[in-house]
């Protein structure tokens, strides 16, 4: 049994001590104070009693009081779900919807910060990045994952009828395009894994260091699956498909808050943004809107953790389906529908990969010489000359020129172009140095 002794003399302190202690599941013990017959030795009132705390029930430590915190913000985030679902959606309770979603975005930011300070430290799932990029498969148990590995690379993950199959992190290497591509066996996930349940925080920290997610799904049971994988994302901060709000955001000293929009909004008013901040206790703010954004956009710029990523939805198992169903999921935005049993529709599945990835492949040529086409060098989109020059030799752009380009990036081939030149996928690229004396 686990017991704690109250000792201060300030009454305030020892009664604030006393209803963290209720909170935390602790009960009266004893009183120091008191002696033989129960009468007190010490007649001052300013002495608080109890002074001995016991937390209840036998054989308990304090896990069990940061598992009773643990739950009773999980109980505080279901009430504010059911508050929302009942709520109707008008522009009288907009405001009250706000502070809701406020709320229930700092509730869920301590629950994992809850869970993953309680406990011991284990092994997570993440290895070492390799490769050009990234891919991570996240899906719920026996949805096909290691056979799309094994069909894919020449890792051999094991594979079996039966549910949790893969217990940890298995990584494999695609070969695409001249690119080595890291795809990533993850253990199943189930409901709740945002809060920890099933290992699914380790499983979702590694989607979070992913270049692109690929969600398997398994397409006998339609769309239930990608909606609860989703909004298990969402819970931890990840943003499927979406790209970040045009907003500016800024904590100030003081001045109070400033709010400027600069096209119509239809979703977001001033007072949203006034109630939601106060929420977050922030009272001096400069915030300036460039879009039509919603309330959840504005409480994902102020929260600032966000993480936005692309995401390929892979349905597995179509030889199960009829054609029309199979032909109603292809034509989902972002879907893939494929079968790892029988290896169909695999190589568009990587071709939707490679242009998710938004890869760039540049072949570098000597002067007076025929280009290299054997080899290439794999950029990521948006990349200029400069980090041509970096993946060459990291000293040539102290000594850069200029560059001839043949290819897309240019209105006419060959020309001449600066190190601030944006290349595109297949480039032609030579590189001329200053001359040294």
């Amino acid at each position: 049994t686990t017991f704690l002794f109250l000792i201060s003399s300030s009454q305030a302190t020892c009664q604030k001590a006393i209803n963290t202690l209720e909170c935390f599941g602790f009960s009266p013990f004893a009183d120091t104070s008191c002696g033989e017959g129960g009468e007190s030795n010490d007649r001052s009132p300013a002495r608080p009693s109890p002074l001995i705390w016991r937390l209840r029930g036998c054989c308990t430590s304090l896990a069990s009081a940061k598992t009773t915190a643990i739950m009773g913000i999980s109980d505080k985030i279901e009430e504010i779900e059911a508050e929302m679902a009942r709520t109707q959606k008008n522009k009288a309770t907009e405001g009250h919807l706000g502070r809701l979603k406020a709320k229930l975005a700092m509730y869920r930011a301590q629950l994992i910060e809850a869970s993953s300070a309680s406990g011991p430290k284990g092994e997570g799932f993440d290895v070492m990045k390799s490769g050009n990029a990234r891919v991570a498969m996240v899906g719920f148990p026996s949805v096909g994952k290691s056979t799309l590995l094994n069909t894919l690379t020449e890792t051999k993950s094991e594979a079996a009828s039966y549910e949790f199959t893969t217990l940890t992190c298995i990584p494999g290497k695609i070969k695409y395009n001249g690119a080595d591509i890291q795809l990533l066996d993850l253990p199943g996930i189930i409901e709740g894994a945002a809060s920890g349940k099933g290992r699914g925080r380790q499983v979702i920290a590694v989607a979070r260091t992913a270049d692109l997610v690929l969600m398997m799904l398994d397409a006998t049971k339609g769309n239930q699956q990608k909606e609860k994988l989703t909004y298990e994302l969402e819970a931890v901060g990840i943003r499927l498909n979406r790209r970040k709000p045009a907003i500016y955001f800024k904590k100030k000293g003081g001045g109070g808050i400033t709010f400027t929009a600069t096209c119509k909004l239809t979703k977001l008013t001033e007072k949203m943004v006034h109630n939601i901040l106060k929420e977050y206790k922030i009272h001096n703010a400069e915030v300036l809107v460039k879009e039509d954004v919603t309330q959840d956009d504005f409480i994902d710029v102020v929260v600032g953790n966000r993480l936005y990523l692309n995401c390929i939805y892979c349905y597995n198992k179509i030889d199960c389906i009829t054609i029309e169903e199979m032909n109603r999921l292809a034509r989902q935005p972002y879907s893939v529908v494929i079968s790892c049993h029988d290896g169909l529709n695999l190589d568009y599945l990587l071709a939707c990969i490679w242009e998710q990835l938004r890869l760039v492949r540049i072949y570098t040529k000597k002067p007076g010489q025929f280009p290299d086409f054997n080899s290439c060098i794999i950029l990521r989109g948006n990349s200029t000359i400069e980090h041509v020059c970096h993946g060459v030799h990291r000293s040539i752009a102290q000594n850069f020129k200029y560059a001839v380009v043949w290819g897309r990036s240019v209105k006419f081939s060959p020309q001449r172009v600066g190190i601030a030149h944006a290349v595109c996928d297949e480039d032609v690229i030579q590189i001329v140095k200053k001359s040294t004396v």
